[in-house]
C-alpha cells in the first residue's frame, strides 16, 4: 500500500457488490440460450422463433436505456438499483412458469425492463466511488462479471436444465436474483451517505476526481437534449453499438452454434462455451482494467491509453472472420476466444467513458444513451442471426456481418469520439452560443 492510498477498502467492497449484481444479471440473460434446445423441442420452435425469443429481452431493455439514464440522474443509484434487482427475480420466476412462446416472450420482455438500470447504475456508482486513476479496474470488475457469468453460469444452468428440466434453470436464476436484491438493499449507499466509509478514504475518492454527486444542472430532460447534440456521445454510442452486436451474437447463439454446427450435446456445448469466456474475463480484468490504470498512473496520456486499448480490442474482435474458414470446433473456439478476448479488453473502456466525459449530473444519461445503442444491437443481432442461419443453414454469413459491424464501430471511435475529457456543462458559454462540444480529434 502506497502512502497516497488510504487504509480500508470500502470502495472496493462496493465495486465487488456491483460486480456480483452484473454476474447475477447475466445469469438471467444466458439461461434462455442454454435452455433453447429443450424449448425448441417442447414448443416446436424454429431458428427464427428462437431469434425472436432471444431478442425479447433486448427490445424493452434497449428502449428503456435513455429513460432509465434520466431516472437515474433524477432519483439516484440506491432507489433505482433496489427496485430493478427485485424485479429481476420476479421476471425470472414468471419465465419458469410460462406455458409457451407467448408467455416466455412476455417474461423476457419484463426482464428487460427490470435489468435496464443495471449497467448505467453500475457506471454511475463507479464514478461516485472511484478516483479517475482507479476507474478502469473498478469498471472492469463489473464488466468482467458479464463475461465470467458464461464461465460458471452456462454450465450451472446447463446442469439444472439437463437434470431437472428447463423450468428449473430459470428457477435457479430467480433465487439468485432475489438474494442479490437483499444484499444491494443492505449494503449500497452513495459515498456521502455511507456510514462505513472513512473520512480518509472519502477524501481520497473526491480528491482523485470522482464524479460529483448531485442532479443535472437545469433538469434531466434538458441534459438529455443537450447530450444528444454532442459528437462525443454519438461516437461513443455508435462504437459501442458495434461491440454490442458481436457480444450479444455470441452471448445468445454460441451454445446453439456449437449444438447445430459442431453437433455437440447441450452439456458439451456449455463446457466449450466457457472456454472463450474464461479468456475474455481475464482480458477484461488484466488489460481493460489493471493495465490501463497502471499506464495512466505512470504518466501516459489518458486518451491515448484508453483509446489504444479500445481500438486494439475491436481490431482483435475481427478474428470473428476466422470462424467462417473452419468446421473444426477446436479451431473455431480459438478464433472465438481471440475475438471475445479483444472485445472484453475494450469493454471496460467503453463503460468508464460515461463518468469520464459526462458533465455533472449527466453520467446516467450518457450511459443510458450509449447502452440504448448497444442493446438495440442486442435486439437486432439475435434476429438477424436466426434469419441468416435459418435461410442458409450456416453461421458463416452471420459472422461476416458481425465483422463488418466492428469496422463501422472502429471508425466511429476514431473520427467522432475525440479526446477523453468532460463535455462542457449546458450552462457553459459553448452551449449558450449553440455550439456542440465534440472535442478535439485524438
Amino acid at each position: 500500500m502506497t502512502a497516497s492510498t488510504p487504509r480500508g477498502g470500502r470502495r472496493w467492497q462496493i465495486g465487488t457488490l456491483l460486480g456480483v449484481g452484473i454476474l447475477v444479471n447475466y445469469f438471467d440473460r444466458i439461461s434462455l440460450s442454454v435452455a433453447a434446445p429443450q424449448l425448441q423441442s417442447e414448443f416446436h420452435l424454429d431458428n427464427s422463433d428462437l431469434g425472436l425469443l432471444f431478442s425479447a429481452f433486448f427490445w424493452t431493455y434497449a428502449l428503456l436505456q435513455i429513460p432509465t439514464g434520466v431516472i437515474l440522474d433524477r432519483f439516484g443509484v440506491s432507489k433505482v438499483g433496489r427496485w430493478g434487482a427485485f424485479l429481476w427475480g420476479v421476471a425470472a420466476s414468471l419465465t419458469a412458469l410460462a406455458g409457451g412462446f407467448g408467455g416466455i416472450f412476455a417474461a423476457r420482455a419484463l426482464l428487460g425492463v427490470a435489468e435496464a438500470p443495471g449497467f448505467p447504475a453500475s457506471s454511475k456508482a463507479t464514478g461516485y466511488w472511484f478516483p479517475r486513476r482507479e476507474r478502469a479496474m473498478a469498471t472492469a470488475i463489473f464488466d468482467a462479471a458479464a463475461k465470467f457469468s458464461n464461465v460458471i453460469g452456462v454450465p450451472l444452468v446447463a446442469l439444472a436444465v439437463v437434470h431437472l428440466g428447463w423450468r428449473w434453470g430459470f428457477g435457479l436464476t430467480a433465487v439468485l436474483s432475489l438474494c442479490y436484491f437483499v444484499a444491494f438493499w443492505a449494503i449500497y449507499r452513495d459515498p456521502s451517505k455511507d456510514s462505513k466509509l472513512s473520512a480518509e478514504e472519502y477524501r481520497h475518492i473526491v480528491a482523485g476526481g470522482a464524479t460529483p454527486e448531485g442532479g443535472a444542472q437545469g433538469g434531466s430532460l434538458q441534459m438529455l437534449g443537450y447530450l444528444l447534440r454532442q459528437r462525443k456521445v454519438w461516437g461513443l454510442s455508435i462504437g459501442f453499438a458495434a461491440y454490442g452486436y458481436v457480444f450479444y451474437l455470441f452471448l445468445t447463439w454460441l451454445p446453439g452454434y456449437l449444438v447445430q454446427t459442431m453437433h455437440m450435446s447441450i452439456l458439451k456445448s456449455a463446457w466449450f462455451s466457457a472456454i472463450p469466456w474464461i479468456f475474455a474475463t481475464l482480458s477484461d480484468l488484466l488489460v481493460g482494467g489493471w493495465l490501463i490504470d497502471h499506464l495512466i498512473a505512470r504518466g501516459h496520456d489518458e486518451t491515448r491509453v484508453r483509446k489504444g486499448v479500445l481500438l486494439g480490442g475491436m481490431l482483435l474482435g475481427l478474428a470473428v472472420f476466422g470462424t467462417t474458414t473452419t468446421q473444426d470446433p477446436y479451431i473455431a473456439i480459438v478464433w472465438i476466444t481471440i475475438a471475445l478476448s479483444g472485445l472484453a479488453a475494450a469493454a471496460p473502456v467503453g463503460w468508464s467513458l460515461p463518468s469520464l466525459i459526462a458533465p455533472q449530473g449527466g453520467t446516467g444519461t450518457v450511459g443510458g444513451i450509449m447502452n440504448f445503442a448497444n442493446n438495440m444491437m442486442g435486439a437486432i443481432a439475435p434476429i438477424v442471426t436466426g434469419i441468416i442461419v435459418g435461410s442458409t443453414h450456416s453461421f458463416s454469413n452471420a459472422f461476416l456481418v458481425a465483422g463488418v459491424m466492428l469496422l463501422i464501430g472502429m471508425a466511429a471511435f476514431v473520427f467522432l469520439l475525440g479526446r477523453i475529457e468532460p463535455i462542457p456543462a449546458p450552462t457553459d458559454s459553448s452551449s449558450l452560443n449553440g455550439q456542440t462540444a465534440g472535442g478535439r480529434a485524438a
